[in-house]
């Protein structure tokens, strides 16, 4: 049978400095690439229909694909193929449902006796402005919740900030993947961005409780921290590859992008918590507590 073993990482050959300059220049070009594009586009991410407001219509046709397009009198902003035979989801930035439904029946072409449009989904620009103000309030809250109970459990600046500012890179490099990457945000996607809080402060959490609170050396109970922490990450990482995967063969994009953002994101989360996160814990563990 497999088994997973978490190797021993000699920390003693690196320097606090050393440690924390990868996962903050990691960070830093994140940033870079968030203002960016905030400053080019207008939004440090592209946002999707439930943000912007637009109309989405499940079709089935046997026009080809690369021909749809030119059925409608505005250009798509995407049209995706799904698992179904010639079913393709078409998106709009226009909110008119109705006559882009009017549209699609009058030029494409039937496929046998089933109906055209399959299914319309229209979300308004104030409701989508709306929506956007609320997952963004509710990803701030969950942060600063989370904040506040690292802040409660250790009471000391140092271990605290450290899973704070860990927990911020996590959210940040997954959002530079994003735009890269071209994945809207969604709702569905801020899901993925509050499960990613969750597992930031599970993996912290662990590694500074084993470091702070436990018996031991401080290589020994971080190692014993790794090999829960890293075991737990790698397994979710796996987990998450594979519905990535699935998700894109069967054609469901939403599912397709949270797999990938929580892959990106747990990635980022081994190299925040077990360099960056770590090397604050060993300077305040050695020189902090001392001055």
């Amino acid at each position: 049978m497999a088994y997973f073993d978490v190797p021993e990482i000699d920390y003693t050959r690196y320097s606090n400095r050393q440690l924390a300059a990868v996962p903050l220049a990691v960070l830093a070009v994140a940033l870079l690439v968030l203002s960016g594009s905030f400053l080019v586009y207008g939004s440090p991410v592209p946002l999707g229909m439930d943000f912007t407001g637009g109309s989405e219509l499940t079709v089935q046709t046997t026009t080809p694909e690369g021909e749809i397009s030119a059925a409608f009198e505005e250009t798509p902003e995407s049209v995706t193929g799904t698992a179904g035979a010639n079913q393709y989801i078409v998106r709009f930035s226009e909110t008119d449902a109705q006559s882009l439904s009017d549209q699609a029946e009058a030029n494409l072409e039937q496929d046998g006796d089933a109906e055209i449009v399959r299914s319309v989904l229209s979300t308004s620009a104030s409701f989508g402005e709306g929506s956007q103000q609320t997952a963004m309030i509710g990803v701030v809250v969950a942060f600063v919740g989370m904040s506040a109970i690292a802040f409660i459990l250790f009471r000391t600046f140092v271990p605290s900030i450290a899973i704070v500012l860990s927990a911020f890179s996590d959210l940040v490099i997954p959002l530079a993947f994003m735009r890269l990457a071209g994945i809207p945000l969604s709702l569905g996607t801020v899901a993925g961005l509050l499960m990613l809080i969750g597992y930031s402060v599970d993996s912290d959490i662990l590694l500074n409780n084993h470091v702070l609170r436990r018996s031991g050396d401080f290589y020994e109970s971080t190692h014993r921290a790794m090999r829960t922490g890293v075991t737990m990450t790698v397994t979710s990482m796996a987990a998450m590859l594979v519905m990535w995967i699935s998700a894109s063969i069967f054609g469901i994009d939403l599912l397709a992008s949270i797999g990938l953002i929580l892959f990106v994101g747990l990635a980022a989360d081994l190299l925040n918590t077990y360099m960056l996160n770590l090397s604050l814990l060993r300077w305040y563990k050695f020189e902090g507590v001392r001055s």
